[in-house]
């Protein structure tokens, strides 16, 4: 028996109507947001903030957008019920995707 790997929600920093979303750092504010919501309640390691894994600010295409990993659901409820109501607060477009590590990251 296979389990289905958690979705990713791609949060993009473009409204439906195809503006670009401002402030131009509301990425990185959202995943600071989220920034406790961690694997097993994992700390940040050497006690230096940064990102949960399940919030990640990034740019793709040149679009910013904050990818969330619906694990985050199970972690905290309200924390997904925040992030998804702020993409539909603001207008935002979303999309179930998942994200691909960059190759040469690996090596």
């Amino acid at each position: 028996m296979t389990t289905a790997k958690p979705r990713e929600i791609f949060i993009q920093g473009i409204t439906r109507d195809g503006r670009t979303f401002r402030p131009s750092d509301w990425a990185e504010r959202l995943a600071g947001v989220m920034s406790c919501f961690r694997p097993g309640g994992q700390l940040a390691r050497d006690g230096h903030i940064g990102y949960s894994p399940y919030c990640v600010p990034t740019v793709i295409n040149g679009v910013k957008c904050v990818v969330v990993n619906e694990a985050v659901r199970d972690v905290e409820p309200m924390a997904w019920d925040f992030v998804m109501n702020f993409a539909r607060d603001n207008d935002l477009q979303v999309a179930e995707a998942c994200l691909i590590p960059d190759a040469r990251a690996k090596g």
